[in-house]
């Protein structure tokens, strides 16, 4: 496997997130009850997979091997915005869904963020994935794309968390409210 094929990887996981957040969406605006816990399930599966494991390796590894060629840097400054973007669209989500633990209706706002994240992810998975292309064909030889899968699966407790993350998808597949 290669890093490239790993990030893709990653993104086929993030792409069932997505499926679950549209799903957890549509619900909300029929009015639908969503366990707070489910939620918070999924601002989890955001936080320490998607931005701690994913986008970590795209901005601490990958980004920096494929810029190094010179190439793809206007968009991978357009990535790095977008990653800091999904992130404060995060941090809503995560401030609502106190204010629903202390009791307090924000469940229109937690929808509303949930929706922008989803959009944010659909867009940007479709605009990263033809980046992989791009870098995989023309950018990236064999022996860095080795080297950074190498780097992505030596450290066991990353690798453990990103399993445990899939697992967490998993059970959210699984939830009454997601099988209607």
């Amino acid at each position: 496997m290669s890093a490239t094929e790993e990030l893709r990887a990653d993104h086929v996981q993030v792409r069932r997130l997505e499926k679950i957040l549209f799903k957890c969406i549509e619900e909300l605006e029929k009015g639908e009850k969503i366990p707070l816990s489910d939620i918070t399930k999924m601002t989890i599966i955001i936080s320490e997979f998607i931005d701690t494991i994913h986008h970590s390796r795209e901005e601490d590894s990958y980004f920096p091997c494929v810029s190094s060629h010179d190439s793809l840097k206007e968009e991978i400054h357009k990535f790095l915005v977008e990653h800091e973007f999904g992130r404060r669209v995060a941090r809503k989500i995560s401030h609502h869904l106190k204010r629903l633990k202390n009791g307090e209706d924000a469940w229109e706002n937690i929808t509303r963020y949930l929706k922008t994240y989803a959009v944010f992810l659909n867009d940007h998975l479709n605009k990263e994935n033809k980046f992989f292309d791009d870098a995989e064909t023309n950018v990236l030889s064999k022996e860095e794309e080795s080297e950074m899968y190498e780097q992505y699966r030596s450290i066991f407790a990353i690798v453990k968390k990103k399993e445990d993350m899939i697992t967490e998808i998993d059970w959210l597949e699984l939830r009454p409210w997601y099988l209607k």
